[in-house]
């Protein structure tokens, strides 16, 4: 589960939230939209709008954006039809990557994407290639500065919580998808706060890789992918040992 937390690690530390903001409204407004057609625009009884509503919130996006994203999604105003894809492929060092995609246009998505992976040494594989690698779990962080260890373990476990880790900087728990939202309420209520909250796939293993260009060129080609405006997330079992995300973070 480690390999999780370091990409994750290194991909918000590198991140240029004030300048992808726009981006990021954009894909979390798509996701809003795909899960009020899904399920209706009710959250009570919509799990999947409830996450997307709590990802908006997460990043500040305006009410606004949120109520247009709604309206699109149920018909009250014309927005684009998203398909739901999957892709599956390999990075630099025979690293696995999985994309949930949302895209208006399911050619032109699969001809950039193709693109992306070929040009940073990678390649876009076959359904199901890396698939079984990843299990799709709940997983919640806190930062290790904001709270007790042995309390939060022990509140994560009486909450329902499947297992807890200690990384570096921050607290992970991890959930089954069913038990996510409970836990995430019960953790709350005790006022326990996260930095990530969120249903994603967890690989089961991971390939750490040691040499610098090759976790630069894998770095890059993930950056490159979830830039795209038609990837909503990025999953890989890249493991990067600390020594080489510090000078990969000076660089």
């Amino acid at each position: 589960m480690a390999g999780h937390s370091k990409w994750s690690n290194i991909k918000h530390r590198k991140a240029r939230q004030d300048a992808q903001k726009g981006k990021i409204f954009t894909k979390v407004s798509k996701e809003i939209m795909v899960a009020v057609k899904e399920g209706g625009t009710d959250p009570a009884s919509n799990f999947r709008l409830r996450l997307a509503l709590q990802k908006a919130r997460a990043v500040n996006m305006p009410n606004d954006n949120i109520q247009r994203a709604i309206q699109k999604g149920s018909g009250e105003l014309d927005g684009a039809s998203y398909e739901e894809i999957v892709y599956e492929g390999y990075g630099p060092a025979g690293t696995a990557i999985m994309l949930d995609i949302l895209t208006d246009n399911r050619n032109r998505t699969a001809g950039e994407i193709r693109h992306i992976f070929s040009k940073h040494g990678g390649s876009l594989g076959e359904s199901g290639c890396v698939a079984w690698l990843f299990k799709r779990q709940g997983f919640l962080a806190v930062d290790r500065k904001d709270v007790d260890e042995d309390e939060l373990m022990l509140l994560a476990l009486e909450a329902g919580a499947a297992d807890f880790e200690v990384e570096d900087e921050q607290y992970e728990i991890y959930t089954s998808p069913e038990e996510f939202e409970s836990v995430k309420e019960k953790l709350e209520a005790e006022g326990v706060k996260f930095t990530e909250a969120e249903i994603t796939m967890i690989p089961e293993n991971t390939v750490e890789v040691t040499e610098l260009e090759q976790a630069r060129k894998a770095v890059t080609l993930i950056e490159l992918l979830e830039d795209h405006d038609d990837v909503q997330n990025v999953y890989t079992n890249l493991d990067i040992p600390a020594e080489i995300i510090k000078t990969l973070e000076s660089e």
